[in-house]
């Protein structure tokens, strides 16, 4: 009777040795599989990664086509941009003065640019917005209407194709059948 328990332990202890031995097996591939993966690392000030087609980074405003009709303040779910305008009464419109927006508290909806009557705001993809001083990310029609820096044109600069779009491309490529392959 006593040798009875001790078969059952020598089981469960096998049993267990067994399933640890398959996790770790299991552990093994999983580092093993990314073996062969490129690095996903880049070397941010001398690397940048491309920013997709729809990026919304800062905001480009032309202070020739604005219109002064405060719409990008309405549609802005913070209330954001700040539009100084006086009306002419000899023109009979309003006159632009002063236009700004504060991105420390900008949240990049897109909103003011996708409901501007006269396209005068616009999305680029400079993301680099930091800054020491939390005042300098007020910016002013003058700052607003800087065109940015493409990083495709700065030869000191390597772009880097995001990995995961180019896998998602060479995937669609070939998955992609035409009728006559069916």
């Amino acid at each position: 009777m006593n040798m009875f328990p001790m078969v059952t332990g020598f089981m469960s202890y096998g049993q267990q040795t067994i399933r640890a031995t398959r996790y770790i097996g299991q552990s093994f591939i999983t580092t093993l599989s990314h073996t062969n993966r490129l690095p996903i690392t880049i070397h941010y000030p001398y690397e940048k990664s491309i920013t997709p087609e729809r990026f919304r980074g800062r905001i480009h405003f032309e202070f020739d086509k604005c219109i002064a009709c405060e719409v990008c303040v309405r549609v802005c779910p913070i209330d954001l941009p700040v539009v100084d305008w006086r009306f002419e009464k000899d023109i009979k419109r309003k006159q632009l003065l002063n236009y700004s927006i504060d991105f420390e508290i900008c949240i990049f909806c897109g909103n003011c640019v996708e409901y501007w009557p006269t396209s005068c705001l616009s999305m680029t993809e400079e993301y680099e917005l930091s800054t020491y001083d939390r005042h300098e990310l007020n910016y002013n029609q003058i700052a607003l209407s800087r065109l940015p820096i493409s990083i495709m044109g700065d030869y000191t600069i390597q772009t880097i194709r995001n990995s995961s779009e180019s896998k998602i491309n060479k995937e669609k490529s070939s998955n992609s059948r035409t009728i006559t392959d069916y």
